[in-house]
């Protein structure tokens, strides 16, 4: 989970840092930031945001901002999805990718108002990605906001998640994929039908020095405190992409299986290449797996045969290693097998369905 960071560039601290600090949190550099790993350990954290709800702090966010008469135009160019299909008050997945059909990254845009776009970006990707609007927007009429300054973020997701959040909110919460304006415990908050668990719950966006005290109002009414490992085992459990493991420049959409997200005919950059590449399939293919006898695979472990694993770890939920890997068309439909080597030693595993992990 953790990422290298260079010594010498300080790393950058959320609102939150002081809480994490106080609540016993193991601190780890990420992307730059340094962030709460784990509090009382992953496997009770993984189990609190399965069975009530969890809190995340994950401010290390990006997030830029598209507004003007043509910021649908813009949108529709550099994202992969068809933007104009975003109501207002909508959500919707996408990716970023190079004219070669690469992907420098998956994000959430929110259409906030008939000419008002937010899109959230991943942490370690934020510079590159704005950069890389700024780079094409050409003459079109949409102003391009560097919007990461002006908000935390935070994220609860349970199977109480909502009811914890809406006993302090002033409106009822946006339904799953939408977002609304609204007052958390007097806070104006931007809240997010969006999450990464494969709960139910919702992301809070908020002005930096609101954040702590909207913390304490969840904590207060049940919310367990949950760090970025037990993120990790959460989304993989449920085949959630993680940028720079299953996704990366070198491996284009429709390998990854996130077709879905591509609507080649709005002339995305990169549209052409993906177009090709459903004509003409990769001779690798990511699908989730889990391991049939002990052990735990983890991003790099080779497959037997081609391919490797970009993303790895024991599952709470299943008691059992699970992951996602490339691996050759050829053992990619459900119920193939194939070997894994985990650190020198051969682990049987099976081409699963996804998502891993359901709620019985």
């Amino acid at each position: 989970m953790p990422d290298a960071a260079d010594p010498a560039t300080p790393l950058r601290r959320t609102a939150l840092y002081d809480r994490h600090v106080a609540l016993g949190a193991r601190m780890v550099p990420f992307a730059g930031w340094e962030m709460p790993v784990q509090y009382d350990g992953v496997i009770a954290e993984h189990h609190a945001v399965r069975g009530t709800a969890g809190i995340f702090d994950v401010s290390h966010m990006g997030e830029i901002g598209a507004g003007g008469p043509q910021a649908l135009e813009f949108l529709q160019r550099v994202l992969s999805n068809d933007v104009a299909k975003l109501a207002i008050g909508a959500a919707q997945y996408s990716v970023i990718c190079r004219e070669d059909g690469g992907v420098l990254d998956d994000c959430f845009t929110y259409r906030l108002g008939p000419q008002n776009y937010l899109t959230v970006t991943n942490a370690a990707n934020h510079e590159r990605d704005l950069a890389w609007f700024l780079a094409h927007r050409g003459e079109l009429a949409v102003e391009i906001t560097d919007r990461a300054a002006d908000y935390a973020m935070l994220a609860v997701q349970g199977p109480l998640a909502r009811e914890i959040v809406q006993a302090i909110a002033g409106a009822p919460l946006p339904e799953r994929m939408h977002v609304a304006e609204s007052v958390l415990d007097g806070i104006a908050t931007l809240v997010c039908g969006t999450g990464y668990t494969g709960e139910d719950g919702v992301e809070l966006l908020l002005a930096p020095a609101d954040a702590p005290a909207v913390w304490d109002a969840v904590i207060a009414r049940g919310a367990v405190p949950v760090g970025l490992a037990a993120r990790d085992t959460l989304r993989t459990e449920v085949c959630y992409h993680l940028y720079g493991n299953d996704l990366s420049p070198e491996r284009g959409p429709i390998e990854a299986g996130l077709g879905w997200c591509c609507k080649e005919d709005t002339g995305f950059i990169g549209a052409e290449a993906v177009r090709s590449a459903r004509a003409n399939p990769a001779e690798e293919v990511l699908v989730p797996f889990k391991l049939t006898e002990a052990g735990v695979a983890r991003p790099g472990d080779r497959v037997v045969g081609g391919g490797e694993v970009t993303s790895g770890t024991f599952s709470p939920s299943l008691a059992i290693g699970v992951g996602l890997a490339y691996v050759p068309r050829a053992r990619s439909a459900l119920g193939s097998e194939f070997e894994i080597d985990v650190r020198g030693k051969m682990r049987h595993a099976v081409v699963a369905e996804r998502p891993l992990y359901k709620r019985s």
